[in-house]
């Protein structure tokens, strides 16, 4: 057979070497792949620990992020800020906050300490002051739940503080140099803010004085600059070389747990260790980078999984607030829900789609309905708040957050109760029991159980399932 000759300017000509260039292109691309595989291949370890390590350290370095931001958005550590207002729509200091409560917080620093913390006497409004420690594990919740409502004085230490609470103060321990305070204090609506605040400026945090007085020189810090922008922000932003630097660095006054050690043999492997900066070469960075990826996908890819098959509402777990060696669940939380109490304080359903699986999601309503005898059980209160797809507060013209047991719902004539969650007004429907969302816009719903009575605590009662109108 003849082969014809083809000009090289013909179009003919033009499409056989175009397609010549664009398979040499591919092949060589594939042989880039392939060969990027086989060096991956060698650098499995740094990919699997990398993951491993940036979900066991992303608690200890989210949180220092929000101290450092806090510091500088809010003001010094060492002493109570207390939020006069509900967060609005704007608010970027931490996803999914609450508009049930007024938070009264600081970030306070045990090297500085001993510190005392005083609760005034406080029958008027449900409150809890959990400490959380610089891996986020609840270190206590002192509050209505746990010591009443006749208040109370708490001597505040670090790991290696060796004297004995002076008499009158409780010794609460914390295992790292960073404690969070997250106080919060039941709050009915804008209207009752100058309860509130009286009740909030009634807390105090002092110094020992006659342990570390007032005026000895703060201590060098290890932690690194402070950030400008939030908290999740700076986080995403982060090279993961400079993650695993700032754990390694936090580590040293933070230091992990005794039920650690086989995570820290685990870092230890890919040279991280308290005190100790991973030396990565190019490739070693590569491969923990991709570790680290795999981790925040499967992460996310995991939380969109999780249903309940009573209805779509995922409870956290019940080892929130003290994780153990719970890694994954940790991070989990630090990412959604930064700052979680003990679930006996207050339980967190959540959820992002409805009772057919379908995604929520503004262009459609949706009714929330509670049977008479299946309103949320609490001993102090219930609300349901709805967040946008970043997981912040959607704004809206009414500037309404959320709806629960405080506000004027109207009740059906047998009791039972119906919220209606649209971007629009409800038409034939209480106002009152409208909570606003973002048209076209996905979103999810958190309930918050304030003191949960056992049947929500074991899982003999659940939310109801959301229903799509239409």
């Amino acid at each position: 057979m003849t082969r014809k000759n083809i000009h090289p300017h013909t179009p003919a000509a033009q499409s056989r070497l175009g397609w010549r260039a664009w398979r040499g292109g591919l092949l060589a691309l594939l042989a880039l792949i392939a060969g990027s595989g086989a060096v991956l291949y060698t650098q499995a370890e740094y990919i699997v620990l990398g993951a491993e390590g940036y979900l066991y350290g992303y608690p200890l370095v989210i949180t220092d992020l929000t101290r450092a931001h806090a510091s500088q958005a809010l003001g010094p550590e060492n002493q109570l800020y207390r939020l006069r207002r509900f967060p609005d729509a704007q608010f970027r200091g931490v996803v999914r906050p609450n508009v049930d409560t007024l938070y009264t917080s600081a970030f306070v620093d045990m090297a500085q300490g001993p510190w005392v913390f005083e609760m005034p006497s406080n029958a008027q409004r449900y409150e809890l002051m959990p400490f959380m420690d610089a891996w986020t594990n609840v270190i206590a919740s002192p509050g209505t739940r746990t010591t009443g409502t006749g208040g109370g004085q708490f001597l505040l230490v670090g790991p290696e503080w060796p004297g004995a609470a002076p008499s009158g103060l409780t010794l609460l321990r914390s295992p790292t140099r960073w404690v969070w305070l997250i106080g919060r204090t039941q709050t009915n609506g804008a209207s009752d803010y100058p309860t509130v605040h009286a009740l909030q400026d009634g807390l105090s945090l002092r110094r020992l004085n006659a342990i570390a007085p007032n005026n000895e020189p703060p201590p060098k810090r290890t932690e690194p600059t402070t950030p400008a922008s939030p908290p999740l922000a700076t986080m995403k932003a982060m090279a993961t070389l400079d993650f695993f630097k700032r754990l390694s660095a936090l580590m040293v006054d933070n230091p992990p747990a005794a039920a650690d050690g086989p995570m820290l043999l685990k870092l230890a492997r890919i040279g991280v260790a308290p005190g100790q900066p991973p030396q990565w070469n190019p490739l070693q960075r590569a491969a923990a980078s991709l570790g680290r990826w795999i981790a925040d996908f499967k992460v996310k890819q995991e939380l969109n999984k999780l249903s309940d098959p009573h209805g779509a509402w995922v409870t956290p777990p019940a080892v929130l607030g003290q994780y153990g060696t719970h890694y994954n669940i940790r991070a989990a939380v630090a990412m959604v829900g930064l700052g979680a109490n003990w679930p006996a304080d207050a339980s967190y359903p959540n959820t992002r789609s409805d009772d057919q699986g379908r995604a929520l999601n503004g262009q459609h309503r949706y009714r929330l309905h509670f049977a008479a005898d299946n309103l949320p059980p609490v001993r102090a209160f219930w609300s349901v708040t709805a967040y946008g797809p970043d997981d912040y507060l959607i704004d809206n013209p009414l500037q309404r957050y959320a709806l629960g047991d405080r506000d004027p719902l109207v009740y059906n004539a047998d009791g039972s109760l119906d919220l209606w969650i649209q971007a629009s007004a409800p038409a034939g429907a209480p106002a009152n029991n409208w909570l606003p969302v973002k048209a076209g816009e996905d979103f999810s719903l958190t309930a918050r159980l304030y003191w949960p009575q056992a049947a929500a605590l074991d899982a003999r009662w659940h939310m109801p399932a959301v229903q799509r109108i239409d």
